[in-house]
């Protein structure tokens, strides 16, 4: 009886060891060798790596850049009142909205006066002469009087035309219709027009304020031809070419986007080695003004390329890298080249690896890292 419970004690005793024996085989120690790392059980429960392999995907190229909202020439107007004067009325602020044609201020000078009545008065001369040019026209041909009172006035017939025709023309640049106006209608103060659909920028004087010819009373903006001016750089503009779609975004609003169109290339680089795409806005608002900066994006182009999530690629000393997979919790530190990312994935460049037959940690690559440094650190 007592051999037979030494016995049972040794065999407990003997089973109680070789547990013992397994526990320590299944628990791989962790090791480094290299950019090699061996996570034992415990360690890769707690990394939650999950492995895949990379996916054929369609991705598509971006070019970002920075530029701002301009006008062109032919957009872009500067109002002022070509005899000067004072300025009478007006209700322009900067931001109002104006139509063609009409009234946006009223100037007032004596000048004005002065000028309907030389015209006047040069028209009614003119009635005068051409009585007389026909009396003497009569008279040369019946030999009544001498051909030079008939030449003297047929030359003072001709300078009152080109006085009548030119004070006529003054006229009309104010916007006086000379066939109109008559004794009844002279006025001491004249309209100025908007002479296009659009809105006021800057509003440059105050009632009563007498303004010279050169200066400019407001500026106005034609809203349809407002465009984007993007600068891009010399390595990326032979991407772009002439209706090239994009997106740009005010600076102070970078989540709020609008379509354009590339409408001009230009074809000089500048001492920044850089050149000047223009594009214009398909829905232009009235709040984009003349040197706002500008975010923009391009879609230069698509094509197939093998992507993975964009956890699985981490950065180590400048360099990309992810982790291959092998045998018994064995992972390799690769470094890579990428080609971009979109919507949560990064293109890998494939050279001699095929990245969909390779094993990748696609998830837990970070964790993975920071084990393979302290083993690292500690060796």
């Amino acid at each position: 009886m007592k051999n037979i419970m030494i016995t049972c004690v040794v065999g407990i005793l003997l089973c109680s060891c070789k547990g013992k024996h397994s526990d320590t085989e299944e628990k791989i120690t962790a090791r480094v060798s290299g950019n090699e790392i061996v996570l034992d059980s415990l360690q890769m429960k707690n990394a939650e790596l999950r492995i895949d392999t990379a996916h054929t995907k369609v991705v598509h190229s971006f070019v970002k850049a920075s530029g701002k909202v301009d006008v062109p020439p032919q957009s872009l107007v500067s109002v002022s009142f070509p005899l000067g004067g004072y300025l009478k009325s007006t209700g322009l602020l900067p931001g109002s909205h104006v139509s063609k044609g009409e009234v946006i201020a009223i100037m007032e000078d004596q000048a004005y006066v002065q000028l309907q009545q030389d015209y006047l008065t040069a028209r009614a001369k003119m009635e005068y002469l051409s009585a007389d040019l026909q009396r003497q026209k009569e008279l040369s041909d019946a030999d009544a009087t001498s051909k030079k009172n008939y030449q003297l006035v047929m030359s003072e017939f001709k300078t009152q035309q080109v006085l009548i025709r030119a004070l006529a023309e003054k006229l009309r640049i104010i916007r006086i219709d000379p066939d109109k106006l008559n004794v009844n209608s002279i006025s001491r103060t004249i309209s100025v027009y908007s002479p296009i659909n659009g809105y006021v920028s800057k509003v440059n004087i105050n009632i009563g304020k007498y303004v010279n010819p050169a200066d400019v009373l407001f500026e106005l903006i034609n809203p349809e031809d407002i465009h984007a001016a993007i600068t891009i750089f010399e390595k990326d503009i032979s991407l772009f070419r002439k209706g090239l779609r994009g997106k740009v975004a005010l600076a102070d609003k970078p989540d709020e986007w609008y379509e354009v169109e590339t409408i001009l290339v230009t074809h000089n680089i500048n001492d920044e080695r850089a050149g000047m795409l223009h594009c214009h806005f398909e829905k232009p608002r009235h709040d984009l003004l003349p040197g706002m900066f500008l975010n923009a994006v391009f879609e230069i182009g698509s094509q197939k390329a093998q992507v993975v999530p964009e956890e699985a690629v981490v950065r180590y000393m400048g360099k990309e890298y992810v982790f291959t997979a092998g045998e018994h919790n064995r992972f390799k530190l690769t470094e890579v080249n990428t080609n971009g990312k979109e919507n949560g994935w990064i293109a890998l460049q494939t050279g001699r690896v095929d990245w969909t037959q390779t094993r990748l940690v696609v998830n837990g690559a970070y964790a993975l890292l920071g084990k393979l440094k302290n083993r690292m650190e500690e060796e």
